[in-house]
């Protein structure tokens, strides 16, 4: 806001009244309204600031309750987007409550600073508006009066999803390639695609009026699970189609191996790893992999884009003679590469997993997925898909704690999800959990006594995060500040990572009791937006909060949360697409090589468990905030890994999915030391 004169601010109360635009209706179309043309409350007219649309716009006075109201003839009943358009050249947040007829819709809406009175920025809520006329009032909170606002758009948003596709069905497959096809959705204004995933993976788009598509890229003689989601022009998608699993033929005859991987080398090792790079090869159809050799002994992958892996478990002061050969999907080899011995130094950072070392906790249960520790060493874990929460310890005894009875499955990534504990567990008995229930996703709490969850304690936190078959996010992490931190998908629609009055496509921060905290930057739950499907969670020795993203079709991320930030998502994937003013990853991987879903940190090195790369991810902060030296273990070993939770001793429990979630009861809660040896 431009500097007032002192007298300004002391003056009575002086209304400014003016005719309000009459407008057209609002329809679908989106209708503007300039602030000079309001009723304005302790605020002038001014034009002094270019870039403004109209003939000026309202500078709110320096204090409490100054306000601009617009009246906007409404034909339809519904949820509607408020988009006000404002410059604030300081660096203060000037917050606003937003009403509607006398309803609160946002309290405290952030109104941040936007660097220069002449840099104007966009800020909006959504609210469920009636038919008639509306009555929008922007009304200042704060001494410092509101920001200078320009406009206000108001949208109406269509909120009702298309049907699902019905009769999915495969109409042919190659070794490489899989065709699809299926009935039209209908949509009460127009289907405009279809999406096509596969096992929560969107492999493709089409236009709304193409009802059939071919996937290429496939891998042969492989089974797949494909569905697909119709969406309309609003970003509303549909329930899932009915899911078909179709495997690929086997490849035709291929008797060419690939080319032999050149300069193997070791950039780095430790007191019990070491690192090994090679020049990639070759191949007419492909290199699907590379086969590790110590001592003439096979003892690790890693996948065909790789040029590096990473061998752990091994002992400082010994001599490894290590070799490579890449192979095809026919099953083709190269010759090897050259050899070379590397030993072990003894020094070298600590907190290295050791592959020797790994143990079964649990075998038989069903995706697990959430996992806290007790003050007692043992831990909760949740399954997602039975809803059951049960105890285990180290020695591996398992017990059923009880069951989320509001928990519903969406038959894909619904479910029973994250797990958290505050740090007066031991007082207070509070369990917290993220669950998908019948009208979207929440985070509740229920206290955990003599071994059993207590029934009558369940309490809902928080409400409104939209769920779909893929998309749910579900992480919880409790913060140095207190605050308890939660990880939301995009529930499929990924408009609503960038509305900041919407729950999903966010990092969300609410108090323990489930209340907003005062300093939250949206005056809601939302701390960080422009995300995909966050899950992994934790914070560095700086208090710092780190998270792990899935990706679409390009890259998956890892990102340093901020207040407030923007992490660009559906603008931007990683670093691919229109990324300009948002806020860059520290880390991303092709989709392929990672999904990650868990994300936990140990002295400032982050571990990332990955579902569709198989692999464990640790990376190092460096004093610059960058994630370096990254290393992979167990590639290929324990199929998909999904969560990774560093228990009292310091030694680390992942737990893992053998089959993409198809059957019940086949995997498995790990233990890995940690090695603490070294600098």
């Amino acid at each position: 806001m431009a500097p007032r004169p002192l007298w300004r601010a002391v003056l009575p109360c002086v209304t400014v009244l003016a005719t309000a635009l009459a407008g057209a209706p609002i329809a679908n179309a989106a209708t503007e309204h300039e602030a000079e043309d309001a009723t304005i409350s302790q605020g002038v007219v001014e034009s002094n600031h270019a870039g403004f649309t109209g003939r000026g716009f309202v500078n709110y006075d320096n204090l409490v309750g100054s306000y601009v109201e617009w009246t906007v003839p409404n034909t339809s009943a519904g949820p509607a987007d408020l988009t006000f358009r404002f410059a604030n050249g300081t660096g203060v947040n000037r917050p606003m409550n937003i009403t509607v007829n006398g309803v609160t819709v946002a309290n405290n809406q952030a109104f941040n600073g936007t660097g220069a009175w002449t840099t104007w920025q966009t800020a909006t809520v959504r609210a469920n508006v009636p038919a008639g006329n509306l009555t929008i009032r922007a009304t200042s909170t704060t001494v410092n009066g509101g920001p200078n606002v320009d406009k206000l758009t108001v949208s109406l948003v269509d909120g009702q999803a298309p049907s699902a596709p019905a009769n999915l069905r495969s109409t042919g497959t190659t070794h490489n390639t899989t065709s699809l096809a299926w009935n039209a959705a209908t949509d009460n204004i127009g289907v405009t695609g279809y999406d096509v995933y596969q096992h929560g993976q969107l492999m493709k788009s089409v236009a709304g009026n193409v009802l059939a598509t071919t996937v290429e890229g496939l891998t042969p003689d492989t089974e797949y699970q494909w569905a697909v989601f119709a969406k309309d022009a609003a970003g509303n998608v549909s329930p899932g189609s009915n899911i078909i699993f179709v495997r690929t033929s086997p490849a035709p005859p291929d008797n060419q191996a690939p080319t032999v991987p050149g300069n193997l080398n070791s950039p780095r090792k430790t007191a019990t790893t070491v690192d090994l790079a090679w020049t990639r090869s070759t191949d007419n159809v492909g290199v699907s992999g590379y086969e590790i050799f110590r001592d003439d002994v096979q003892s690790g992958t890693a996948d065909g884009s790789a040029t590096s892996t990473t061998v752990a478990g091994l002992t400082a002061g010994t001599a490894y003679r290590f070799k490579i050969r890449a192979r095809d999907a026919a099953g083709n080899v190269s010759a090897f590469s050259n050899e070379i011995t590397v030993t072990p130094s003894n020094s070298g950072p600590s907190g290295v997993p050791n592959p020797g070392t790994v143990t079964t906790l649990a075998s038989g249960v069903d995706v697990p997925w959430g996992l806290v520790f007790l003050p007692d060493g043992s831990a909760l874990f949740a399954e997602r898909n039975s809803f059951n929460i049960y105890r285990l310890t180290e020695s591996g005894q398992r017990a059923l704690a009880g069951r989320i009875n509001q928990a519903v499955g969406t038959g894909g990534e619904g479910g029973l999800l994250g797990l958290e504990v505050a740090s007066t567990f031991a007082t207070d008995h509070w369990l917290y959990v993220y669950h998908t229930a019948n009208e979207g996703n929440r985070v509740i709490r229920i206290k955990y006594e003599n071994n059993q969850l207590v029934q009558s304690t369940y309490q809902i936190l928080v409400q409104g995060i939209g769920k779909s078959q893929f998309h749910n996010g579900g992480r919880l992490r409790f913060g140095p500040d207190g605050k308890l931190y939660i990880s939301s998908g995009d529930a499929q629609n990924a408009s609503q990572a960038q509305n900041n009055s919407s729950l999903n496509g966010k990092i969300l921060r609410i108090n323990a009791d489930g209340t907003i905290p005062s300093d939250n930057p949206f005056g809601n739950a939302v701390w960080s937006k422009g995300h995909r499907n966050p899950q992994g969670l934790d914070f560095d020795s700086q208090g710092r909060l780190w998270a792990a993203e899935f990706g679409n079709t390009i890259m998956d991320e890892v990102n340093l949360i901020t207040r407030g930030g923007n992490y660009g998502w559906p603008n931007c994937e990683g670093t691919s697409g229109s990324c300009g003013g948002f806020i860059a990853p520290k880390k991303t991987w092709p989709t392929n090589q990672a999904s990650p879903s868990g994300l936990t940190i140990i002295n400032d090195h982050v571990f990332v468990a990955t579902t569709v790369g198989q692999r464990v991810y640790r990376m190092r902060i460096d004093a610059s905030s960058n994630l370096v030296e990254q290393q992979q273990y167990f590639q290929g070993t324990y199929n998909r890994l999904r969560t990774v939770e560093v228990d009292q001793q310091g030694d680390i429990w992942l737990t893992t999915t053998t089959d993409k979630d198809g059957q019940a009861n086949n995997d498995r809660i790990l233990h890995v030391d940690i090695v603490y040896s070294g600098g």
